[in-house]
Order: structure tokens, then sequence, then C-alpha cells
């Protein structure tokens, strides 16, 4: 029996160094991982709740007030108008979809960014697709690639796509055939700018052809532990995806489908959210800065991408030491060597006990 030939699990090379931050007098302060540390809001507990006694098959396609709670949710917060509800597919989390979108669309050959969350790559792997790590077009000449990835704010470096750019990749892209992904699970987590999705008409026109946006609702609504996010753009690519995970039975549970629609249309607790991060931003960062590091990009989203300068795993190392655990950008491709990623995903406690021992 032969498996795909996959990267080492980033979070299993990670275990010494976790070791030893855990040894810490004060305890761990473990700032490596996106994982929310914020209770559920109770709306969506209770929305949860609401369809746990049914015992029927959900629809891969999604419950109709789900599909349109998303649309209008994308219209309200981001600007994003003119979207087919029926255009909407929910996803088990976000992740899924990323790992498996190469499989599900056939292609071939992938690009994705210089600096990307890993599952890009593994997804072309697992699809046996070629992949290329490159921001810029040019490096790709003549090609034609099946997929290209877009991820903005990215994870890990919080860099922000302007329209222009936004724009240059959909034009390359459609004179080519390639279909354009747009991770914009961090879309609602600008701090120095507003992020913008590949589906707003500044970025396309009003024309999604050839288009998917991705988006999850681990973080702005704590459901990580849902498995909640959802697909949509071009109406044609998203039926095709719909038929093929209708035989996949990839399909988001009853309860998670009621409860992503809650937090689709509640708009305060995402605020809520992005203010708790925001506060914890404002605290770690200068830290950071007063201890010597030096914060690149980092415009949005929900990770700090420090550097001192020095190989990532050295960074890592030093920080353990203080009993704080970090992603080494080795995580996220070669150009990351002397960067790691630092969460804002820890409680104020925590937070402030790193602030304390940087």
């Amino acid at each position: 029996m032969s498996f795909p030939e996959l990267p080492d699990f980033p979070w299993d090379v990670l275990a010494d160094h976790a070791a030893r931050a855990r040894t810490h007098p004060d305890g761990v302060v473990d700032l490596s991982m996106g994982t929310p540390v914020d209770p559920v809001p109770p709306l969506i507990q209770a929305a949860l709740t609401t369809a746990a006694e049914l015992p029927g098959y959900p629809t891969t396609h999604g419950l109709p007030e789900l599909r349109t709670a998303a649309v209008d949710a994308l219209e309200r917060r981001h600007g994003v108008g003119g979207l087919d509800p029926d255009a909407v597919l929910p996803t088990i989390g976000s992740k899924e979809l990323v790992a498996w979108l190469p499989t599900l669309l056939g292609v071939k050959s992938v690009v994705i960014p210089e600096v990307a969350y890993p599952t890009y790559e593994v997804g072309a792997r697992l699809a046996g697709a070629s992949y290329v790590r490159t921001d810029g077009l040019t490096a790709l000449g003549p090609a034609a690639p099946g997929l290209i990835w877009l991820n903005s704010p990215s994870n890990p470096t919080g860099r922000v796509l302007p329209v222009e750019h936004l724009r240059k990749v959909i034009a390359w892209a459609r004179e080519r055939g390639t279909i354009v992904a747009s991770d914009e699970c961090y879309l609602a987590l600008g701090w120095e700018t507003e992020p913008v999705s590949i589906l707003h008409p500044s970025v396309n026109d009003g024309d999604p052809t050839g288009l998917l946006a991705v988006h999850s609702l681990s973080k702005t609504s704590s459901l990580a532990g849902y498995r909640a996010g959802f697909v949509t753009g071009d109406p044609a690519l998203v039926r095709g995806l719909l038929e093929v995970r209708k035989h996949a039975g990839l399909i988001v549970p009853r309860p998670v489908q009621a409860a992503m629609t809650e937090a689709l249309v509640d708009d305060a607790h995402i605020a809520a959210q992005k203010s708790r991060f925001a506060a914890r931003r404002a605290q770690l960062r200068p830290a950071l800065e007063a201890a010597g590091f030096r914060i690149d990009h980092s415009e949005a989203g929900l990770y700090l991408w420090a550097t001192r300068d020095e190989p990532a795993w050295a960074t890592t190392e030093w920080l353990a030491a203080r009993g704080i655990l970090v992603a080494p950008g080795t995580f996220y491709g070669p150009a990351g060597a002397q960067h790691v990623r630092i969460a804002l995903t820890a409680t104020d406690e925590r937070i402030a006990s790193a602030v304390a021992r940087l």
C-alpha cells in the first residue's frame, strides 16, 4: 500500500519545543496555532440545538436560509453584492475544501503563494498535481495552470493584496482558463487596511466567472470546533463542486448548518470578537518590538509575522525557553526561514503573561 507522499505534519515537528515551553513555572503561552479560545457566542449555541432532534440526512447544498444568510452577510460586511444563494456551498470547515479542491476540480497544476498555509501544498499533492510557489505572474511564463490560490489577508504573514494586484491576477487567469481560488478566512480582521474580497465588484467588475472565494467561521465566530465554512463564486464551478461532493458524502451536519445561519445573520458577535483580537494585538506587538523583533506585514489577520533576522528555529527555541510557543516560518515555505508566526489566539491572561516574559 502506498499513501500520498506528504510533508511532516507541522505541529508534530514542534513537539520538542512545546515540551520545553510547558516547563515554564507559569505554564505555556501557546501562540503557535490559530485555535479560538473565546467561548462560542450563546446565540450560536442556542441555534445549534434547534436541529439536535432531527434524524434525517442533511443536504449537501445546505439549508436555503443558510445560503441566503451567507450572501447577505458578504454584502453587508464586505460589499460583495449580486451573488446567487444557489452559488453558495457549505463546507466542513475551510481546510477540508483547501485540501481537496484540486482533486474536486480535477486540475493537474496548482500555483500557491511563496509563503503559504501548508494545506495548499498538501492539496496539490493529494491530487497528484504539480505546484509552484510564487507571488508573481511573470515567474510562470507561458504556463496555463489549472488553479491559482490567493490568500488575502495572508496566513501567515498578514499581508493584504491590493485591488490592483487582484485584478491583474484575474485578467491573467482568464486569458489562460485558470481558476482562481481566494482563501478569505481572515477577511473581517483588517487592522491597518481593509481587505477586499476577490468577489467585490472593484476587483472583478461584477463577473465571478472562474472565481471561488473560501470563507470560514472558525476565527470571527469561534466555530473551529463546529467545522463551519463555505465556498461561493462562479455558479458553474459551485454546481460542479456540489455534484462531486454529493457523491462523496461531504456534508455539513444539520445542527452546524443552523448554527452557521445564526452566525451569518448576527454581526454584533463579530465586532465583539474583533475587538478582543485587537486588544491582544495592541499588547503583544509593542512587547515583541521592545524585545528586538521586527514585525513584517501583519496589517490584517490573526497573526504577527515576526523576525529577529536569524533562523526561524533559533527564534522558536528562544521563545520556548520563555514558555512561549510559536510556529517557525519554515512551516510555510522556504521563504519563511527567518520568521515566526505568532497567533493572537490566547486568553487575555495568557497574552499578558507573554508580554511580561518578553
